[in-house]
């Protein structure tokens, strides 16, 4: 008997819509609807077996992409509901199925995420309360490399104070990039701003959402298997700007850690700390 060697099978992709941009043009007008407030907007479709009369939102994973962090949220935090912002539309679609079927799998749970389509450069207020928030997250977001397009870029400081008014006092707001560029672009703008402080480096270290940030999204994963370096930092939304510790030691962690440098950080760098620096 002759034995007819077969072909391996093609590996399936990953995600329906393997083929979409990594990221959306948020200067462009999208067809989509946004509350006119917070007061007007019905969770009640997001979270249909929480009483929302009695919770609020208080995580938001701006830009989620496919819902890696959303998802690891859901078992960290079960009793605090956690949000997801997206523009694309088809990749809203994807993450409300795999939500939808999380909860048909696993009954009773993961009823504390949820995702929505919009626009978080211009529509957050429109979703969240002054000081609602206590954690908000900015994970590998499009950096924008041309100058003329730095303006579209997630953070900066109009932003920047759109996110503290949401947040709540003691509130932690986490970004990270694979792109040491961008990470100095939001981490000169987070410490320049008047009301955010990095938070202390032990806390940092021991933040249970630093693991996440790190290794669950589908871009963080994608890092690890080119082994390639991630730069990410956490500030604390602060409430009086004249307290700001100015002589703080600011660092920056990395994943892979690396050995910590005392060199001052350059917009060329590749360092570990970052020396307090006067603007």
């Amino acid at each position: 008997m002759v034995y007819q060697k077969q072909e391996p099978k093609k590996k399936k992709a990953i995600k329906p819509y393997h083929r979409i941009k990594a990221h959306a043009n948020p200067a462009s007008d999208y067809n989509f609807y946004y509350p006119t407030g917070p007061e007007s907007y019905d969770w009640t479709k997001n979270y249909p077996q929480q009483p929302m009369n009695e919770k609020k939102v208080e995580i938001a994973d701006v830009g989620c992409g496919y819902g890696g962090l959303l998802i690891s949220l859901s078992s960290l935090f079960p009793e605090r509901l956690s949000v997801g912002m997206e523009l694309r539309d088809k990749v809203v679609q994807y993450v409300e199925e795999r939500i939808d079927k999380l909860r048909e799998k696993h009954v009773g749970q993961f009823q504390n995420i949820s995702v929505i389509r919009t626009n978080a450069m211009k529509y957050l207020p429109n979703y969240f309360e002054k000081g609602q928030l206590q954690k908000i997250f900015f994970l590998f977001p499009d950096p924008h490399f041309k100058k003329a397009t730095h303006k579209r870029r997630i953070i900066s400081p109009t932003l920047l104070s759109e996110y503290a008014y949401i947040l709540a006092p003691g509130a932690f707001a986490y970004f990270i990039s694979d792109v040491e560029e961008l990470y100095l672009w939001m981490f000169e703008h987070f410490k320049n701003h008047p009301l955010f402080e990095q938070v202390e480096r032990d806390i940092a270290e021991n933040d249970s959402c630093i693991p996440l940030i790190v290794n669950s999204t589908e871009e963080g994963r994608k890092v690890n298997r080119i082994d390639g370096k991630k730069w990410f930092a956490v500030f604390r939304r602060i409430t009086d700007p004249s307290k700001k510790d100015l002589t703080f030691n600011n660092y920056t962690l990395t994943s892979p850690k690396e050995i910590e440098s005392t060199t001052t950080t350059t917009s060329t760098a590749t360092i570990t700390e970052v020396e307090p620096q006067n603007k």
